[in-house]
């Protein structure tokens, strides 16, 4: 979804990886953590949304994207800071959230550190209200934007493999 969204024209293809066999719009089916059928150096650019959390060895998932990267390729990765745990189907693997200190920290023990960027988004406000379920448009543009570091709801990061 997103590839095709932000990418345009310029994706020539675009894969969909999933864990579980069956799952919709997949086309690669691996664990992250082990996922050695995956060719190395094969994508452009990894979009992986709130799946890190899902994953208890992350440092094992974060070998296998830095692997299957082509060199130069990008890794667009989002995470939950605070974060409710409310997903009844994957609850029972909900392992992690994340702050912008320690995915600057594990994404930089795969990448070079000078090659990963980090944000995060989110303040008292935006934090109460994802916890108490409003919807976005509940507030305005101005009080989504604030960011307070003490309150880190959403944290993205862009890591690029060097090239060779």
């Amino acid at each position: 979804m997103y590839t095709l969204k932000f990418g345009g024209t310029r994706v020539i293809k675009s894969d969909v990886l999933h864990i579980k066999e069956g799952a919709p719009d997949a086309t690669i089916i691996a664990d992250l953590t082990n996922a050695d059928h995956i060719s190395s150096n094969s994508f452009d650019c990894l979009i992986i949304t709130q799946t890190l959390h899902l994953i208890y060895d992350v440092p094992s998932a974060l070998k296998t994207m830095h692997r299957i990267l082509k060199p130069g390729g990008v890794a667009l990765v989002t995470i939950p800071g605070i974060d409710p745990i409310h997903d009844e189907e994957w609850s029972n693997s909900w392992y992690w959230t994340f702050t912008n200190v320690s995915a600057k920290r594990l994404f930089g023990e795969v990448f070079p550190p000078d090659n990963v960027r980090v944000e995060a988004w989110g303040n008292v406000l935006t934090a109460t209200a994802f916890l108490q379920g409003l919807a976005t448009e509940e507030l305005t543009k101005e009080q989504l934007d604030y960011v307070d570091p003490a309150y880190q709801v959403l944290v993205a990061v862009r890591a690029v493999k060097p090239k060779e």
